[in-house]
Order: C-alpha cells, then sequence, then structure tokens
C-alpha cells in the first residue's frame, strides 16, 4: 500500500539516491546493529564508511566537500536510514542540524575549515543544547561563556547529547552576556581534540536509555575551558537564539519525516505478521477487530505522509512556518507511538520480544514525543497563534 504512494517532491534522481543507499545500509550497517546496539555505540569506522559512500552532509555546497544537494537529498537519506531500522547512525544530528547552522550562519573560514572534514567522517557533529535544569526552554540554559582576550572561556554542563561518546566537533549553547536573555545567546563550535585531556573539558559516561540502544547520548563538562574567539558560529555574538529559531522547523521537519517512516514500516511489518498468524483456526488479519484497527492505523499514516510532504513542498520554498512545523512534529510522533502500540499488540507475547523488530520499534518511538521540542511545548507554540 505504501509502496505504490510517490511523495510530490521525489524524482527519479532522488529515487535512485535512495536505491542506492537503502543497498549501502543492508550491506554495511545492518549486519553489525546487534554489535552496536550491545556495545553502546557505533562504530567510528562506520562514519569514514558513510562519507566515501556519499551519505553525510548531501546537503551542503561541493565547494564545501558536501552533496551539493538540498533537503530532499537529506530527507531521503534519513528515511532509508529509518526504513532500515539503522536507529543508532546519528547522522540526522551530523548532516541534518549541524552542518546547517554551519553551512548558513558560518564565516567562510569556518565552513572550509569545519564541512569538508564532517563530510568525509573525519569530524563527527553534535549539538549542546539540553542542561540538567533547561530542556525545551532554551531562554534557560546556564552554560556560560565569558570573553578573554582572543578566547572564549566556557563553564556549565550540557546533556543528552547525541553522538556524545563519539563527536569530535560540538556546536554548543551558550550564553555570552546572561544580562540579555535570548538577545545573549551564541552558538560555539567546540573541536573536543584540542580541549580534551587538556583539563576543564570531559564527557560524562553514556547513559542508558529505554531504546536507541546504539546510540551513544552523553553528558558533557565545561570547566573554565578555553576554546579560540574565532571559534565562534558567525561573525557576532547574541545570534544564537535566532539561528536557533530560524533552524527549528526543518529539524522538527526531520522529526516528523521519521515518524511516518516508523508507522510506515510497523504497519508493513505487522501485516505480514497477521497474514500468517493464525488463532482459533483462523488468520490473525481474518478476524473483523484487525481488519478495523489496521485500516484507521493505515489511514492515520497516510494522512501523517502527506501533510508532511506539504510541509516538506513548503519549507522547499521557504514558506514553512514554525506553527506548521510544530503541529505535524507533534501530531506525527504522537501517532507513530500510538500505531506501533497498537501494531505491537498484533504479535501478541512474541511482540514484547526484543528479538522481533516492532518491539525495539515500541521502545525507540517514545524519544520521539520529547526531544526537538516536547509535544506540549509544540502545543503552546501552536496556541499561540489561535
Amino acid at each position: 500500500m505504501f509502496e505504490d504512494y510517490v511523495s510530490p517532491w521525489m524524482t527519479e534522481e532522488l529515487a535512485m539516491l535512495a536505491n542506492s543507499v537503502a543497498r549501502f545500509y543492508q550491506r554495511e550497517f545492518v549486519p553489525l546493529l546487534p554489535r552496536w546496539e550491545q556495545q553502546g555505540v557505533v562504530d567510528r569506522e562506520a562514519w569514514y564508511k558513510a562519507g566515501e559512500a556519499g551519505i553525510l552532509c548531501a546537503s551542503v555546497a561541493e565547494e564545501f566537500g558536501g552533496g551539493g544537494g538540498d533537503f530532499r537529498h537529506e530527507l531521503v537519506i534519513s528515511e532509508e536510514q529509518g526504513r532500515a531500522g539503522v536507529t543508532g547512525f546519528g547522522n540526522s544530528v551530523h548532516s541534518g542540524i549541524v552542518a546547517p547552522y554551519i553551512f548558513r550562519y558560518g564565516t567562510e573560514q569556518q565552513k572550509r575549515r569545519w564541512l569538508p572534514k564532517m563530510a568525509t567522517g573525519e569530524l563527527v557533529a553534535a549539538i549542546a543544547m539540553t542542561e540538567p535544569g533547561a530542556g525545551s526552554d532554551l531562554q534557560g540554559i546556564t552554560t556560560s561563556a565569558r570573553r578573554d582576550g582572543a578566547d572564549y572561556v566556557l563553564s556549565g554542563q550540557k546533556t543528552f547529547l547525541s553522538n556524545g561518546q563519539t563527536a569530535n566537533l560540538i556546536c554548543v549553547v551558550v550564553r555570552t552576556d546572561p544580562e540579555e536573555g535570548a538577545r545573549g545567546t551564541s552558538l560555539i563550535m567546540v573541536e573536543t581534540d584540542s580541549v580534551e585531556g587538556g583539563g576543564g573539558f570531559s564527557r560524562g559516561r553514556n547513559l542508558e536509555k529505554i531504546g536507541l540502544k546504539a546510540q551513544d547520548t552523553s553528558e558533557i563538562f565545561f570547566d573554565q575551558v578555553r576554546v579560540p574567539a574565532s571559534d565562534l558560529l558567525g561573525e557576532e555574538e547574541g545570534k544564537g537564539f535566532v539561528q536557533l529559531m530560524e533552524q527549528l522547523p526543518r529539524e522538527r521537519l526531520i522529526i516528523a519525516s521519521g515518524a511516518c517512516v516508523m508507522m510506515e514500516r510497523a504497519l508493513r511489518l505487522t501485516s505480514d505478521y497477521v497474514k500468517e498468524r493464525k488463532a482459533f483456526g483462523k488468520r490473525i488479519l481474518d478476524f473483523q477487530n484487525t481488519q478495523f484497527r489496521l485500516a484507521e492505523r493505515y489511514t492515520e499514516a497516510r494522512i501523517a505522509r502527506t501533510f508532511v510532504d506539504d510541509c516538506v513542498m513548503k519549507l522547499l520554498e521557504n514558506r514553512l512556518d514554525p506553527t506548521i512545523a510544530a503541529m505535524a512534529k507533534w501530531w506525527t510522533t504522537q501517532k507513530e507511538v500510538e500505531i506501533i502500540d497498537e501494531c505491537l499488540q498484533f504479535f501478541g507475547g512474541y511482540g514484547y520480544m526484543l528479538e522481533y523488530p516492532i518491539a525495539r520499534m515500541y521502545a525507540d518511538s517514545r524519544i520521539q514525543k520529547i526531544y526537538g521540542g516536547s509535544n506540549e511545548i509544540m502545543k503552546l507554540l501552536i496556541a499561540r497563534e489561535i
């Protein structure tokens, strides 16, 4: 049913890219998933392989080492990763979030310094927003960056960093002027190779989560860490909050797209299962309850996909406003959790066994309602426009 649908933004070139990326994931990453989940982190070598395959920084201009594509190329790569079940590889943060910040706001020198290495996998990027006392409320951050001569001196703590154990380039949201509120927020790029081991910077443990087992998620700590002033993203202090707000619709659309992929994958797996599994002498699919429930869920998944496709078209035309992006993020992730939960029920006791993909999807999907701005915050943003 989903195979017959073609998104309005899809082209023949993008379809060829999707096929190529799908083969790459099946060949290079899927066989390694059990080990990655056990060790709690994707092998560092995987980033170099992804770089060689052109999977990193697909929407970055070729002159900076990227693929020269646009948001659609990034989305195709992200969606194929979801279809393959490769949940631990943090490319959506690396290529989908950090690279656009540098490409959009960085100086010419900064772009040439970081983007080519991100495209090859030499640099793995993370973004440090959340703090123990500040999650969706970015105005509540306390990590500071004090100017001292040719340096900034960073102090504070960040948590829940995706790629946290692996990243060697971290975009850190800081206060450069604590008296100015949002206008005192800046983004500073920290190359960990230059500060790690020298005192002041440290990584916490790889946090144990209920899902996304192969994704390294960590705390980081800054204690009077000196970073060159040239590592301020852009040329001017106090632009960080505006930069964050401008990019959030894109980031939330990536999350919504991923939610669509997970709904569709869960329904495919469930459809195959209920056609084979029998109870009381007939297939589970032959029960009217199964038919009605799946009919409802297939309909919701198609509605979600159509909504997200409309948002993609708007983003490509620079018409996606934050309110619509917030709607897409909260509704699709809510439906993702609901649909996967209901699909798991059709598997019975087997659905609770981690050897079945639906069980891992159940655990992995729950975070979607939290990161990228919690769904409650999304509803508040929408309510402001009523």
